[in-house]
């Protein structure tokens, strides 16, 4: 053994409230501050404490080893309630937050019920983790003032709970029961007597039956702060929990149960995640937490592959072509005549492409975006191929997707600094919309759902998530120059203006045709008029 001057991990919201209680719960002992000295409750003050740690668990003190991170402050004070959780704490980051004192009590009862009808009591349970303590500890970026029996505690409780979450749901989907659970009466409460099934089932039953509370929880659950080590459930839930749901593994019910959060990419949610389960896929992963399980799902390849703008042939095209930033907006590319699309088939949100013309990069003169925008009933021949598109898919803005993307961003800039896909996507999209008039134009095509009710909340939701983002820039550097040099282009903002001044559409279009005709004929009869003049003379 050996002290050590560590500080306790603490949400910085919190601080004032532990200040005010007078019991300090440290290494299972509890410690009465109104005892002790003068001196050691400035230290308390200070948020310092002298405890006693043992070795191995500084041994296991290893930066490699992290996966759960505390929100760097400079991320948390751009919105703060983004990442922390409002109904649910998991783990020891949130660990009896004063607000969420109600849920802590269903999880000790949902405990409870999963011991009566498994059979089994906390002491098995804890066999299974004890032996992976300093591994679960070794994930947090923190050091926390927990005992061993306290923190093991911790561990089941939130880890049981969103076990009989996850299988509760997949069983009631599996049975085909979409009803909300009615009400208990006094003769149903006691028929379940006969069912300790039913009984043990009823909190969990609870929440599904409320959407309200069943979406508050998948929130919290994606949260980075508010994880517990993937490997944990998964032995948790091979050892005891595993039910009868076709023999589901649990990355198949986590999938299930956070694929409702994408109503938006349903048809995508489900053909990306079939990938990531299916453990004969090169694809297959090994996800640390649900964090990163959704980030996952979001890629537009395996972890194993590098993305297409990434790969070091892209790389090759020299100062030129390594741009890490878009310079115009939607609504420039618009009036260089670039066409907005989204994919033909289901796709990942952040494979946008730019879809050129061999023949219009030669022979830029042929561009008929004037022509088809002219006569849109010609959009479906193979002339439609005589222009360039930016094919973007859609993406879904509502009251979720801002603390979704922000938990997401957060942990590329503490894991993966040096592939923030998510990151580059957002900086991108921050790229694309700077005015009212861009979400405008993204609305139309399709490629923005707006969820939120006006453009000026998208504009500001899209640009507030860039903030203090440091992205690596490699997923789009081959996309951003292709695009900067297409805008730079003088034909190409020409072609541009001649489609949205003069062809924007049949109307205006016949009406620009008549005109040149007018001013070609009156042009010819005044050269008529001129020669016989000479003539006469």
């Amino acid at each position: 053994m050996e002290q050590t001057f560590i500080y306790p991990a603490i949400n910085p919201t919190d601080r004032d409230s532990i200040e005010k209680k007078k019991l300090h719960e440290c290494k299972g002992l509890v410690i009465d501050i109104a005892n002790h000295s003068s001196k050691k409750k400035r230290r308390l003050e200070c948020k310092e404490l002298i405890i006693d740690i043992p070795l191995e668990l500084e041994a296991s003190r290893c930066p490699d080893k992290y996966c759960i991170y505390r929100v760097p402050k400079r991320l948390r004070e751009v919105n703060n309630k983004a990442y922390t959780p409002r109904l649910v704490s998991i783990g020891p980051f949130h660990h009896r937050r004063e607000e969420l004192k109600d849920m802590d009590i269903q999880k000790f009862l949902i405990f409870k019920n999963f011991c009566n009808r498994t059979g089994k009591s906390i002491e098995d349970l804890k066999c299974i983790i004890r032996p992976k303590e300093m591994e679960i500890r070794s994930c947090y970026s923190e050091t926390f003032l927990l005992s061993s029996e306290g923190f093991l505690n911790m561990i089941l409780l939130d880890a049981i709970f969103i076990l009989e979450l996850f299988c509760r749901k997949s069983e009631k989907e599996y049975s085909g029961s979409s009803k909300p659970r009615e009400e208990y009466s006094e003769n149903s409460k006691a028929q379940e007597k006969d069912s300790g099934n039913s009984k043990a089932h009823y909190q969990i039953d609870y929440i599904l039956s409320r959407p309200c509370m069943e979406r508050g929880i998948r929130h919290d659950l994606l949260l980075l702060e508010n994880q517990l080590p993937f490997f944990v459930l998964k032995e948790l839930y091979q050892q005891y929990v595993k039910p009868n749901t076709e023999e589901k593994t649990l990355l198949e019910l986590s999938c299930g149960f956070f694929g409702d959060l994408y109503h938006g990419w349903k048809q995508e949610s489900k053909k990306c995640f079939n990938g990531l389960v299916n453990r004969r896929s090169p694809n297959f992963i090994e996800v640390k937490h649900f964090t990163d399980l959704v980030r996952y799902f979001f890629l537009p390849l395996g972890p194993n592959q590098s993305s297409p703008d990434s790969s070091a042939e892209n790389q090759k095209e020299g100062p030129k072509g390594n741009q890490k930033h878009l310079h115009f907006t939607a609504t420039k590319l618009d009036e260089a005549g670039l066409k907005f699309t989204t994919p033909d088939s289901a796709t990942s949100l952040l494979d946008i492409k730019f879809r050129p013309n061999g023949c219009l990069e030669s022979f830029p003169i042929f561009n008929l975006s004037w022509f088809l925008s002219c006569l849109p009933c010609l959009k479906s021949t193979c002339l439609v191929h005589m222009q360039r598109f930016l094919e973007v898919p859609p993406l879904l803005l509502d009251d979720k997707t801002d603390g979704l993307f922000r938990n997401l961003m957060a942990l590329e800039q503490c894991h993966y600094p040096d592939k923030t896909d998510i990151c580059d996507y957002i900086v991108l999209m921050d790229d694309l919309i700077t005015t009212k008039a861009d979400v405008r134009l993204l609305v139309d095509k399709k490629i923005i759902v707006n969820e939120l009710g006006s453009s000026a909340a998208v504009t500001k939701l899209v640009n507030n998530l860039a903030l203090e983002i440091e992205e690596s820039g490699s997923l789009y550097v081959k996309l951003c120059g292709q695009l900067n040099r297409y805008c730079e282009s003088n034909w190409n903002r020409l072609v541009g203006t001649l489609t949205s001044v003069y062809f924007p559409d049949f109307f205006k279009g016949t009406a620009s045709v008549v005109g040149i005709i007018v001013l070609g004929l009156t042009l010819w009869n005044f050269n008529r008029l001129l020669r016989l003049s000479a003539r006469k003379y």
